[in-house]
């Protein structure tokens, strides 16, 4: 089956939590950036269409692919461009193409690893500037306040690359090393001179986690200014994650499974 337009597929929540994150006020996005997907019981993604804007989404701007071909293509070394065009590319009722968003792959990535129901990608003024600085590699590295760690967690950073196949297969491979690491996908994946991706099996957490990453960059660019950042050390931390009160905490904001 191909990509394809239909509409009766975008849940409310998927819509709704699509134009919460592209509210201008927010400046998560602006224009046509970013993207947000949606994992289907069947075995397929409903991700934003390419070029349309997040703030002005309606059932009609988003494509129904296939995961299990984007997973192929990301892991054949001689899959290239027109294989992806061909596997995001699906046509309107008035015979038109559209082609689902270039950035299909990183959604797919997580569900290699994952079901995990939603996915948003933005790209905040305040944290691409902290990832398109020199110590954009560090700058997430430590947590700097209890709170941003209960909903974040430990995040992954991906160096730029490439938007389409180049992006897709560094990120699938950052995310295998993560989950051998920690036994679980990240809440938040930080890509360099880029953006975020949120990660939550509800809407409520996919935007706690957007909003949560565009605070703690705050943080820190103001710590920068008020003398240097100070982070929580890892002696402090490092029972958090197996305390049952922080993980139902946890649970609850960034629409984390039990237990993860």
């Amino acid at each position: 089956m191909n990509a394809r337009i239909a509409p009766e597929l975008v849940s409310p929540e998927l819509l709704a939590l699509t134009r919460a994150l592209g509210r201008p006020e927010r400046d998560l996005v602006i224009l046509a950036e970013g993207n947000t997907s949606e994992l289907l019981d069947g075995g397929e993604l409903v991700v934003k269409a390419s070029g349309s804007s997040m703030g002005q989404a309606s059932e009609d701007t988003f494509v129904v692919v296939e995961l299990d071909p984007l997973l192929r293509i990301l892991r054949d070394p001689a899959a290239g461009q027109a294989d992806l065009t061909a596997a995001l590319a699906a046509t309107d009722a008035a015979g038109n193409r559209v082609r689902a968003s270039i950035e299909s792959l990183v959604h797919a990535a997580v569900r290699a690893f994952a079901p995990v129901r939603y996915v948003a990608h933005t790209h905040p003024t305040d944290v691409v500037a902290l990832l398109a600085s020199a110590a954009a590699e560090t700058a997430f590295a430590e947590p700097v306040y209890s709170e941003e760690y209960m909903v974040l967690g430990r995040s992954l950073f991906v160096p730029y690359a490439e938007p389409g196949l180049e992006l897709g297969r560094l990120f699938l491979s950052r995310l295998e090393a993560y989950v051998a690491a920690h036994g679980e996908t990240p809440s938040l994946i930080l890509l360099g001179n880029h953006g975020i991706v949120a990660l939550s099996d509800t809407v409520a957490g996919a935007e706690a986690i957007s909003l949560m990453a565009v605070k703690s960059a705050r943080v820190r660019l103001g710590a920068r200014i008020a003398g240097g950042v100070a982070a929580l050390d890892s002696a402090t931390t490092a029972d958090y994650f197996n305390r049952p009160d922080f993980r139902e905490r946890r649970e609850h904001l960034a629409g984390t499974q039990p237990g993860a």
